[in-house]
């Protein structure tokens, strides 16, 4: 590997590594969210890994979400509209091929864009799922749990997630787009404990029936995760503000009780499991219990009164079955049948379902899996949003652990699955406003965005929002009908390719065709040059490790600017340019683009790889292995090599048609 001139240390990074990107939802197309807000910082970060670890190194899959109830809820509202989907399954593999083509468009270059319900998918998945199943209650692990579920008796049927509405139950939720067990900001609770429930079939009030699940409890992980968050959040491993959200699990199981009904409360206290008081603040009582068993009995004290709670974040047990027809199905076990998977566990297992099918395909075999998921030299970072942290942070490494055995521990024993690196990134909102698919405020298809913006310019405006610091905002300005005068916050930061890089790019070639036959200026790079492209190569690579995306970014942009800037000082392709001045100039510009190539290619692809056909280098021009090397070591020839003619007018960053 070529090494900088400096002895600055540079970070270490995995063998190996797996990049996930949270799987959309087989009803619909990708919204803006699911481009702007998953793919492409995930794409950003796995170009990136191929080319400092190399591309047989990494592995970057995801996939439709095909089971749950969106899409059971989807399917039926258009066949009651009288349209034609076909079946669930017709209805998933067209709503899956959508969203393949869209990430394409954006340049979204996955190993493996999967369906959890499409083969050659779906068999390695059951396989995988009748695995995770078996090995937990072998461990000792599952509990069989009778939980009351939503039943509309005038429809005559069970309601999944998605068919009954309600408000969060959580204290300091503001949500009133609850379903079932979860909230539209990510809560999770028990059906019984949702607020005024109603059916979205009929609009009736349903009624609670019993059924049995396999659950996985996730108290006794406490002691192991609780301080394993605790290193994550001294580490700076996993983003500040998603750990803080994880901790919240592990406080004292908490009831909370507005002040006006507390008196009832107290009245039941001998019907209620030991707690503590808590009157010192804000307009409710805390009650404080040892566990969250003890919330779930109090809580159905609470309901059986008549008395409204909310409850804070605990540690429930994690339902991993259902009783949807439309499902991964799940084995018999312990006297359970004809159970499915509910949702959510199966989509944690999803990626490693689609790496062990991926990997079969290539011809290897059905354990090749571990050496990316088992193997302490491989890393796996895994880019979610902000409302899904509770699944991908707690509830899989809850699951990772169990597999170990009856005894398991955060210092993972080789073989055992590795726990991840999340990266979490904040909401990104539409014209101020959080959009949902659902809700009022509805956001905008990836597709109808590429009406305005080419693919590249989007990217790096996405990628420029520091999603992985704070909520932002995404105002194009085509869509922004306050924004009739002022500047488009896409085009500002697709600039520096459009107009920048672009120019940097054609003034190089125009350059060296006119006064050097089209060969590479006969001069090295100035030791001023080389150091600045040094110090935005270090700087880019430590943000990247760091998991920085904006940073790294705004490194590649800066430098780009820099040698455009220094390029305009001298003109070397004006005649009247001293052929010394001019020749340092072209070395200097030439370097300068080939390292920029380097540092913007995981952020505009196309454009990047257009520059270096038009040099004539393969695949060594993307390589951190050779990323401190000047042009000329690229080649056998220097003095030699010819760099492909380029035409006038030529755009290797194109502006869109509509610009």
């Amino acid at each position: 590997m070529s090494e900088p001139l400096s002895s600055r240390a540079r970070p270490a990074f995995p063998a190996r590594a797996v990049v996930t990107a949270g799987m959309p939802y087989g009803n619909k197309g990708l919204h803006f969210g699911h481009i702007g807000g998953i793919f492409v910082p995930a794409d950003f970060f796995a170009r990136f890994l191929r080319d400092r670890l190399g591309p047989d190194n990494v592995l970057f899959v995801s996939g439709t979400d095909c089971y749950g109830s969106p899409i059971v809820e989807d399917h039926r509202k258009r066949v009651a509209a009288g349209e034609s989907p076909g079946s669930l399954l017709d209805l998933a593999r067209a709503n899956h091929e959508l969203q393949a083509e869209t990430l394409e468009r954006y340049q979204v270059e996955l190993s493996a864009y999967a369906a959890s319900a499409l083969e050659p998918w779906v068999s390695v998945h059951a396989e995988m799922g009748a695995w995770f199943l078996r090995t937990l209650h072998a461990n000792g692990h599952l509990e069989e749990r009778s939980t009351l579920q939503f039943y509309d008796s005038k429809a005559g049927q069970f309601l999944n997630g998605r068919q009954v509405l309600g408000h969060c139950p959580h204290a300091g939720c503001k949500s009133e787009k609850a379903y079932a067990e979860e909230c539209d900001l990510g809560h999770q609770f028990e059906p019984r404990e949702l607020l005024a429930p109603k059916s979205t079939i009929t609009g009736e009030t349903p009624e609670m029936r019993l059924v049995a699940n396999w659950y996985l409890p996730l108290e006794p992980f406490r002691s192991a995760l609780g301080p394993w968050f605790e290193q994550r959040l001294e580490s700076g491993d996993w983003r500040e503000f998603s750990v803080r959200n994880l901790l919240e699990y592990f406080q004292t199981p908490t009831i909370h009780v507005k002040r006006e009904l507390a008196e009832q409360v107290q009245a039941l206290t001998d019907q209620l499991p030991p707690h503590a008081l808590d009157e010192s603040r804000g307009p409710s009582v805390r009650f404080l219990f040892e566990s969250a068993g003890a919330v779930e009995e109090a809580a159905a004290v609470l309901a059986a009164a008549g008395i409204r709670y909310r409850t804070g974040k605990t540690l429930a047990p994690f339902r991993l079955t259902g009783n949807l027809d439309w499902g991964l199905p799940a084995p018999a076990l312990g006297g359970l049948g004809g159970l499915t998977f509910w949702v959510w566990p199966e989509s944690l297992w999803a990626p490693i379902s689609f790496c062990s099918a991926l990997l079969r395909a290539r011809g290897e075999g059905p354990e090749a899996w571990k050496r990316w998921w088992c193997d302490p030299e491989a890393g796996i970072y895994q880019f979610i949003g902000e409302d899904n942290v509770f699944y991908y942070g707690l509830a899989e490494p809850a699951l990772w652990l169990g597999m170990q055995g009856r005894e398991f521990s955060t210092d993972v024993p080789a073989g055992e699955l590795r726990l991840p690196t999340l990266v979490t990134n904040r909401h990104l909102l539409f014209l101020d406003k959080k959009a949902s698919s659902s809700g009022k405020v509805r956001p905008p298809m990836a597709r109808e965005l590429l009406e305005h913006y080419t693919p590249e310019q989007l990217r790096i405006h996405f990628l420029s929002l520091a999603l992985g610091a704070r909520n932002a905002n995404f105002r194009p300005k085509p869509l922004d009908a306050a924004n009739e005068r002022g500047p488009d916050p896409v085009l500002k930061d697709g600039a520096v390719l459009n107009k920048d890089f672009n120019r940097l790019c054609r003034s190089c070639f125009y350059a060296a065709q006119k006064h050097y036959g089209g060969r590479l200026p006969p001069a090295e790079p100035s030791a001023e040059l080389r150091a600045a492209a040094e110090a935005a190569l270090l700087d880019y690579e430590q943000a990247m490790h760091g998991l920085e995306l904006h940073v790294a970014v705004g490194v590649a942009a800066d430098f780009v600017r820099l040698v455009n800037k220094r390029w305009n000082e001298t003109n070397p392709y004006h005649d009247d340019c001293p052929e010394e001045l001019r020749a340092q100039a072209l070395a200097d510009g030439f370097h300068g683009m080939r390292v920029a190539l380097l540092l913007m290619h995981p952020v505009a692809p196309h454009g990047t790889e257009a520059v270096g056909r038009q040099l004539g280098i393969g695949a060594e021009l993307w390589s951190w292995e050779r990323a401190f090397d000047p042009l000329g070591a690229l080649v056998a020839d220097p003095a030699g090599h010819r760099l492909e003619p380029l035409p006038a007018q030529a755009d290797f960053f194109e502006p869109h048609p509509s610009q």
